[in-house]
């Protein structure tokens, strides 16, 4: 589909394939939040690999916005069957929706399939532009007749321009780590409280006591065979929680081909084995030196050995490497006893329906003022001795 409004030509199309690559990157490189999924070869390859598809419940839907030829304003959409994937649960909302007779399926939403990390979604070239593109989203989907619009785990750009749009913002909670400009994992440890230094030396020396050792690999020297064994252990994973695994082996291949930089693998080896691996994305150093906690699996069962593969070895690689934040993904309280310290992360909504926009802002009213007491509650448990931990104040995550 294409229109043209106020010498902007608006483009809906069903495919990222469709939209220049150095086009969307320069767009992308432009925003106060860019992360690494939101790069057209990740989009693409989620597409291509048959992971997020229409036959998955994911059907691309991406607007650009245009003017005099070049690309001013973009956003990732996806017409959704269902909920799943997503990480902003919305469950109870279609459920009420269907007890009183309505579809809430399809809904658009703004996001990265699969990939909880917040970042910049509605990209644009001036606050001008991603206003007119999100006012641009909300008219597409009342001629659309769709139920509603959810842009998930937004920059604080983004949420900005939803608020001054009219939407509805929802609130969640994150677990991110910082480095204090650590000089090794020593360094780190001993910023932290006493009860939480020991613990995780005890983590760390169960694994290490099991004979695991772990081998790392960064960007093109994970070789084929690692990234075979890789998947290997991410497919059990979901096969033993009784789910097929979101992504493809071929989106992964495609990563590997495409974005290699972006790739940091741990595997974990005992008695010359491969047993466990634990895969996680970077930002390069020169781009905003971020780790971000990603898929994992293993093959045996070693005591700790999901803390050491998942939280202390990427930490030290960080430490190590200079790298300044690692994000340890959706939920997870748990992670502050490995000094991951609580963020706020959001969302923003828009309900076609007054009255159930009216209920469901009754409902995010209450909800929010629960997020506000938990994240009071978490920082009174802070796992860092007292003048020792980062400063939350520089914290990046949407608020």
């Amino acid at each position: 589909m294409k229109r043209k409004s106020n010498d902007y030509v608006i483009e809906v199309l069903d495919s990222p394939a469709l939209i220049g690559a150095a086009q969307w990157n320069e767009l992308l490189r432009l925003q106060s939040e860019p992360s690494p999924f939101l790069r057209h070869e990740y989009l693409h390859a989620l597409h291509a690999s048959g992971s997020a598809t229409p036959e998955t419940g994911w059907a691309p839907r991406f607007i650009t916005m245009r003017q005099d030829g070049s690309l001013v304003a973009a956003c990732a959409l996806y017409l959704k069957a269902h909920s799943y994937g997503e990480y902003v649960f919305d469950h109870a909302w279609a459920r009420a929706y269907a007890q009183h007779g309505l579809d809430y399926y399809p809904k658009a939403l703004v996001a990265v399939p699969f990939t909880p990390v917040p970042g910049s979604r509605l990209l644009a070239r001036s606050e001008t532009d991603r206003l007119l593109l999100l006012q641009a989203l909300i008219e597409w989907c009342k001629a659309e007749q769709l139920s509603s619009l959810h842009l998930l785990f937004c920059s604080i750009d983004d949420l900005q321009a939803c608020e001054q749009a009219g939407l509805m913002l929802r609130h969640t909670v994150q677990f991110h780590w910082k480095n204090n400009n650590y000089r090794d994992f020593e360094d780190f440890l001993a910023s932290l409280s006493q009860d939480k230094r020991k613990k995780i030396r005890q983590e760390r020396r169960k694994v290490a006591d099991a004979g695991v050792t772990f081998r790392c690999c960064v960007g093109t020297d994970i070789a084929l065979q690692d990234w075979d064994f890789f998947y290997l252990c991410y497919e059990r994973t979901y096969l033993e929680h009784g789910n097929a695994p979101y992504l493809s082996r071929e989106f992964f291949r495609m990563m590997a081909s495409s974005m290699p930089a972006n790739w940091l693998l741990f595997i974990a080896v005992r008695e010359g084995r491969n047993i466990a691996a634990s895969l996680i994305a970077i930002t390069p150093l020169d781009s905003g030196s971020a780790a971000y906690g990603r898929y994992w699996g293993a093959l045996e069962r070693v005591d700790c050995l999901h803390f050491e593969a998942c939280y202390y070895q990427p930490l030290e690689w960080c430490i190590t490497q200079s790298y300044q934040r690692f994000e340890g993904g959706a939920q997870g309280e748990h992670k502050m006893a490995r000094a991951l310290l609580p963020v706020q992360t959001s969302s923003a909504h828009w309900l076609a329906q007054p009255a159930f926009a009216a209920a469901v802002e009754r409902f995010l009213e209450r909800e929010s003022q629960g997020i506000g007491t938990y994240l009071q509650d978490l920082g009174r448990r802070s796992p860092f001795r007292t003048g020792t931990g980062p400063d939350p104040s520089q914290d990046s995550g949407a608020s």
